[in-house]
């Protein structure tokens, strides 16, 4: 098979918030994910862009998925997508986000791929894993 010429050059995970400031200034503010671009629009439009690092698409089967969630969670939770952020400090991320509106899922555990893992339900409805890879 002859080697695919990449075509894509950025992945942007659109999300339609209701509580827009709300979601800014988790995401912003508590995640620390740094504004890249803004704008606003006829009618109260409003978005803005924030950066997170290295961005991968990952597509998971249903015995993959299910798999995540019961070493994550203990039981199936996962919705059609999930975003998952590699932080420096599993624990302590997880700590700031539920001091800045998320909602504990799964408290931070050692997966059988050597990372911790948590999972919380976000602000704009999206179901978070905050992971640290912990090395060899």
């Amino acid at each position: 098979m002859p080697p695919v010429t990449p075509r894509v050059s950025q992945v942007r995970l659109v999300v339609h918030v209701e509580d827009y400031d709300e979601a800014v200034r988790f995401y912003r503010d508590v995640l620390g994910m740094p504004p890249e671009e803004a704008y606003e629009g006829e009618g109260g439009a409003k978005v803005m862009i924030l950066g997170a690092g290295r961005a991968t698409l990952e597509l998971s089967n249903t015995a993959q998925v299910e798999l995540i969630d019961e070493v994550e969670v203990g039981r199936r939770v996962a919705p059609h997508f999930r975003v998952a952020l590699e932080v420096a400090d599993a624990a302590g991320v997880t700590r700031a986000a539920l001091a800045g509106g998320a909602t504990l899922v799964a408290e931070p555990t050692r997966t059988p791929w050597n990372s911790l893992n948590a999972r919380l339900d976000a602000p704009g409805a999206v179901q978070l894993t905050l992971f640290e890879e912990l090395g060899a």
